[in-house]
């Protein structure tokens, strides 16, 4: 994988996909910041990203998958962005700094556009207003949640709750206290203490979790 900026985002992506033992080819235009990198990933290069020749030099058509991390420098990263796509890498991941940003390398051919401080402000905002223990958006309208069963579902299997049809909204999976999360079906039944991971769109599961 390539991982062009290797600032706090690019830096801590590069180095998890190097631990997960990916294989990198980190590149960045600064080399004080490449020579910070040089001893945490195995292959980081100093690179201009917006020079085709360069990333051909490099060898980065040889890779499948490219991230451009590059934040703060709209330019590069739009450029950077639609350079990786001529260069037929099948899949390209970009960071973006605003919802403007993220069209524009929809546009020039982003096949995936990620809002970092965006999502996260966004995850955090419903952890806050609810009571979720965890939220992850799936699409625009639809999430999984991890939650804590209301007190009128427990003690009643899954199958005869009529949650499901009430609230519009799946249980997907029940962790026990000590125990190790399980796929749960029409005979699960919830208790006290447990933890569930619920599917639905977003107002549902969110007026599901309002019921604790």
């Amino acid at each position: 994988m390539v991982v062009v900026g290797l600032g706090r985002f690019g830096g801590s992506l590069a180095m998890e996909l190097c631990r997960r033992g990916t294989e990198v080819l980190a590149i960045d235009n600064r080399p004080k910041v490449v020579q910070s990198m040089a001893a945490k990933l195995t292959h980081v290069v100093v690179a201009d990203s917006t020079d085709i020749e360069a990333l051909r030099q490099i060898g980065v058509p040889d890779f499948y998958r490219a991230v451009v991390a590059i934040g703060t420098d709209l330019e590069s990263s739009i450029l950077t962005t639609s350079l990786l796509v001529e260069l037929e890498i099948e899949d390209v991941w970009a960071k973006a700094t605003s919802r403007d940003h993220g069209r524009i390398l929809e546009r020039v051919g982003a096949h995936h556009v990620i809002l970092p401080e965006h999502d996260m402000g966004e995850r955090l905002a419903h952890l806050l207003n609810g009571r979720m223990l965890d939220y992850m958006e799936v699409d625009g309208d639809y999430a999984l949640v991890k939650t804590r069963p209301p007190r009128e579902y427990v003690g009643v299997p899954l199958g005869e709750s009529n949650l499901r049809r009430k609230y519009e909204v799946t249980v997907v999976c029940v962790k026990g206290e000590h125990e190790e999360f399980t796929y749960a079906d029409a005979g699960t039944v919830l208790g006290y203490g447990d933890i569930i991971v619920i599917a639905g769109r977003i107002e549902k599961v969110e007026r599901f979790t309002e019921l604790l």
